[in-house]
């Protein structure tokens, strides 16, 4: 049977004992690893970004790359890290005014032939970054001429679209909203906006307002169209206690500055769309189809070629405002969903349940609820070997000692769902991660997995950002098949499941 986190109580004796037997098992029999793992320590900071990689300084290794941050509204010289590795040691660190919440996309914008990274975070920070040292090669800014006349928020995951002004570089497109100074429930709320902007210059090339005024939290997924000649985009509107609108757009209408002919796919009363959506073909017409999860609890999903509803699961008590992992997890050849919710209503969310949705017709396949709430997802890799894929994720437990005090820790988790067993993947951490997503694959092109975790390491209270650490777990498992979806949004950081 699934462990039940949320029934099993912890006591000062028990969690240790417990933490040793799963630990020592899962050791040495299934999690064999390299001695040339690290662990870095970064004081001071903390985190709400997931890590993705790429080899910033040539060595054959990808490099970490991670936004970072104080609490909201407060500066840091750390608001972006690049970490070797090789070794886990600071490449570089970037300022930031605020949270760097976003997770990072890469090109070589400069042509000195090493990526460069852009990523988002709050009060309006998107950044284009040196990826060989860190120099800022622009930064947004929205008190410029060319801004000033609209008010901008927070930036949201960006993607890659073609070269619109002529520079030969892809250029960017990007969702902005959020207006944190407002009353949670205080329905005037200024509207959001699609961009796209030069990735050489940072100057916003197209902007386009929500087409029913409403803010906007969610990342955007773009797709190219069957025939080649337009993009589509999927993009919601609302939040956590505002009402909102699941859309579908083209590339071309946020170049005409016109969002009035979206799709509405779906709509809620009093929560919007938070997550991004995900891209997979589920009946196999050669097409993507889209699921997203609402906030309120829902995860649906759309045809790609008409827009018809295909099936939507509801799991009633929760809100989620985390995204979908994707993988092949079951016998059939169609790929199935795997999603973590919260359970109770913004902001009294207190523990996770997690379930396996069948790609096929959004039977509930799997169900549990491991540990305490946190709005990262899983990963999906073939763990043992067998053609088929678990799920890797981040689960924080909490302890109670002395009847009063919490303790909280971290670990990683790994489902396996031909048995239903939860196993414990290395060992048990103090501190917290709340929306951190690992990533898996092959750091350094060994042909053996690899992961990379974050966590907070405060054990008494859980929204901190006075210290994280960043592991890199080396095994000796062998990739046979390649990863699909080892990060948030996909290996390829698109939300598309190829």
């Amino acid at each position: 049977m699934p462990i039940d986190w949320v029934n099993l109580t912890l006591t000062c004796i028990l969690a240790p004992v417990l933490n040793k037997i799963i630990f020592i098992f899962f050791y040495f029999i299934l999690f064999p690893l390299h001695s040339q793992g690290w662990v870095d320590s970064l004081p001071r900071i903390g985190t709400f970004s997931s890590p993705r990689v790429a080899d910033l300084n040539g060595d054959g290794i990808d490099d970490i790359i991670l936004g970072a941050g104080k609490e909201e509204f407060i500066k840091s010289d750390s608001g972006v890290v690049a970490l070797d590795g090789r070794n886990g040691k600071m490449l570089w660190h970037v300022f930031a005014k605020d949270q760097m919440f976003g997770s990072a996309i890469f090109q070589d914008i400069n042509a000195d032939g090493h990526p460069d990274v852009l990523i988002n975070g709050r009060s309006s920070e998107l950044i284009m970054i040196n990826g060989l040292n860190g120099q800022v090669i622009w930064r947004f800014d929205p008190r410029s001429k060319q801004n000033k006349s609209h008010r901008f928020y927070n930036f949201y995951n960006s993607q890659w679209i073609p070269d619109l002004d002529g520079d030969s570089l892809k250029d960017i497109l990007v969702s902005n909203g959020g207006d944190i100074t407002k009353e949670a429930y205080d329905p005037n709320r200024p509207p959001g906006y699609l961009l796209i902007m030069s990735s050489r210059t940072g100057e916003i090339l197209h902007l386009a307002e929500m087409p029913d005024g409403k803010e906007i939290y969610m990342s955007v997924t773009v797709t190219p169209l069957p025939n080649l000649k337009d993009y589509e985009i999927i993009y919601g509107t609302g939040g956590e206690t505002i009402g909102g609108h699941l859309y579908r757009c083209l590339l071309s209408d946020v170049i005409k500055h016109d969002l009035k002919k979206s799709m509405m796919l779906d709509s809620t009363r009093d929560r919007g769309y938070i997550g991004p959506a995900a891209r997979v073909d589920l009946n196999r017409d050669g097409i993507t189809d889209i699921i997203v999860n609402s906030v309120n609890g829902r995860m649906i999903a759309f045809d790609g070629k008409d827009y018809h509803r295909l099936w939507e699961l509801r799991r009633p008590g929760t809100e989620t405002y985390s995204s979908i992992t994707v993988g092949q997890f079951t016998d059939d050849d169609i790929p199935d969903l795997f999603a973590s919710y919260a359970k109770g209503t913004w902001p009294q969310l207190d523990w996770s349940t997690q379930f396996l949705a069948d790609g096929k017709n959004g039977k509930v396949l799997f169900v549990d609820s491991l540990g305490f709430y946190q709005n990262s997802t899983g990963v999906a890799c073939d763990w043992d070997g067998d053609g088929k894929d678990e799920i890797l994720l981040s689960v924080n437990i909490q302890e109670i000692k002395n009847g009063f005090y919490k303790y909280f820790y971290n670990f990683l988790a790994l489902i396996d769902f031909k048995t239903n067993e939860v196993l414990q993947v290395g060992d048990l951490h103090e501190g917290n991660n709340i929306s951190s997503t690992p990533w898996v694959g092959d750091l350094d092109h060994d042909g053996k997995l690899d992961i990379i975790y974050v966590h907070g390491i405060n054990d008494r209270h859980t929204y901190t950002f006075d210290g994280m650490k960043v592991h890199r777990i080396r095994t000796q498992i062998l990739i046979k098949n390649p990863v699909k979806w080892g990060a948030y949004q996909g290996s390829e950081y698109t939300g598309v499941y190829k």
